[in-house]
């Protein structure tokens, strides 16, 4: 297979984005309402061992996403895995785990978007959450619709509030644990709060670790960007390895300092109705706690939809220039952008957010969807990985994963166990199966009812004197 198939196949977009966009825009789609305001549920699980959860999810997410990066740098590509997939494993991998992806933002985009206006709600009380989640993922759409240098610029500021955030408190929480010109918190709810380090024992760290691996999920746009950024050879592995680190970081010591700082069983209780950071910032007597942490929310949210926007886009847009889409979404305006797929993913996330709104029961169904896909997702970049060293054997390249294979093993090991765990678990996770499974059967069956009328057109036919890739699942 060669560059200059991917290339054509998905040839057009602009390259706009700088290292430092990339670096921005992966955390910004890393990080989002999930560590500010759903921590607690991480915390409730775990404990004070949330922070081994967060670490071991932390290992999951670096496997996944340098295995990512060395098919990014042999292959620039808006449709990053799902091209990777289509191209080392066989078209059906590629439709269904771009189809997949894209449902999973639409879904995760339509939260946020739900999240954005409740948000503004705590200085608008009494106006409507809808009409703000209306406006916001208008105005989301129209900065994605300009030209791809316009939305990382957008999206660098945005996730700079978010990370200029965590920094501070993690600064803050730090002096005030060891008594660095205060007076010191300790290290006792560490240890001594009821039930230790362990209260609900290994099953429950476990049960985090799921917790953390959603809290991840994102990470993996830099990949997608790699077919808009400007010297992706070298902007793409860098920007990976200094993000991945960051995001480890803020992750656990943020984490860290929540647990230590206040009793879990308090954070635990108040899981709902406040977020972990909100009662760390009043407890160490800032004022307006509550606004402040109310605009770092707001902005990651906010965030969060523009970098998923963008996500959903491509994804359309790949899967068109397979051959999988309407051929609408394939076209780009003269800025560069898919704006029929932005448009049309705008009006799924529309819908989903009303399905929020309206009736949260069936849209844990529709979570269902975006928690399953999300390890499906992990797992087959995993395996495409595999599958392109092993067609890559002997030759030289320009970024190597460590240890291999046995780092994508262990990977794929923990996400199959996670994924069985959520099968296993009857209190919630469980909803995953319940509807990723019939999804994937529909994904299927829309695969081979497409095939039968279809020749299969995608990059997987173009190979190094090979013949096509396996066209049957």
């Amino acid at each position: 297979m060669t560059d200059a198939a991917i290339a054509k196949q998905e040839g057009g977009l602009h390259k706009g984005l700088t290292k430092g966009q990339v670096v921005m825009i992966g955390l910004g789609g890393a990080i989002g309402t999930a560590l500010f305001a759903g921590s607690g549920i991480a915390i409730n699980y775990a404990g004070p061992s949330v922070i081994l959860s967060y670490i071991i999810a932390g290992f999951i997410a670096l496997v996944m996403v340098f295995s990512l990066s060395e098919m990014a740098v042999m292959h620039p590509s808006a449709g990053s895995f799902g091209t990777y997939a289509e191209a080392y494993l066989n078209p059906w991998a590629g439709f269904v785990v771009r189809y997949t992806y894209w449902a999973a933002q639409v879904i995760a985009v339509g939260g946020e978007a739900v999240a954005a206006g409740m948000y503004m709600t705590f200085w608008f009380p009494g106006t409507p959450i809808w009409l703000w989640s209306i406006a916001f993922a208008v105005l989301l759409l129209v900065v994605n619709s300009q030209s791809v240098k316009h939305f990382g610029t957008v999206e660098y500021w945005f996730s700079f509030i978010k990370v200029a955030a965590i920094v501070v408190f993690i600064v803050l929480g730090i002096i005030s644990i060891f008594g660095i010109g205060v007076k010191p918190v300790g290290l006792h709810n560490l240890t001594h709060a009821q039930g230790g380090f362990f209260p609900h024992g290994l099953k429950g760290m476990w049960m985090a670790v799921i917790v953390g691996v959603l809290s991840y999920n994102g990470i993996e746009v830099i990949a997608v960007t790699s077919g808009e950024t400007q010297d992706p050879k070298r902007a793409i592995p860098a920007a990976l390895r200094t993000m991945v680190l960051r995001l480890f970081l803020f992750y656990v010591l943020a984490l860290t300092v929540v647990v230590t700082f206040v009793p879990w069983t308090v954070i635990a209780a108040k899981i709902v109705t406040e977020s972990p950071f909100v009662r760390v910032f009043s407890y160490m007597g800032i004022r307006h706690a509550a606004g402040v942490m109310n605009f770092v929310v707001l902005s990651a949210a906010l965030s969060s939809m523009n970098t998923n926007v963008y996500l959903c886009a491509r994804m359309l847009f790949s899967l068109s220039r397979g051959g999988y889409a309407p051929k609408l979404f394939g076209k780009l305006s003269k800025d560069g952008s898919p704006v029929a797929a932005i448009v049309t993913s705008g009006a799924c996330i529309l819908v989903a957010a009303a399905i929020s709104r309206i009736t949260p029961l069936a849209y844990n169904y529709l979570l269902g969807v975006a928690l399953f896909g999300a390890i499906i997702v992990w797992m087959i970049i995993l395996a495409s990985h595999l599958a392109f060293r092993r067609k890559h054997r002997g030759e030289t390249l320009p970024v190597r994963m460590p240890f291999f294979p046995w780092m994508q093993l262990a990977g794929l090991g923990l996400l199959a166990a996670l994924l069985v765990t959520m099968g296993l678990d009857t209190e919630f996770w469980n909803v995953s199966w319940i509807v990723g499974l019939p999804w994937l059967g529909l994904l299927t069956i829309a695969y081979f009812i497409w095939k039968a009328r279809n020749k299969p057109p995608g990059i997987a036919m173009a190979r190094h004197g090979l013949e096509p890739a396996a066209r049957d699942a």
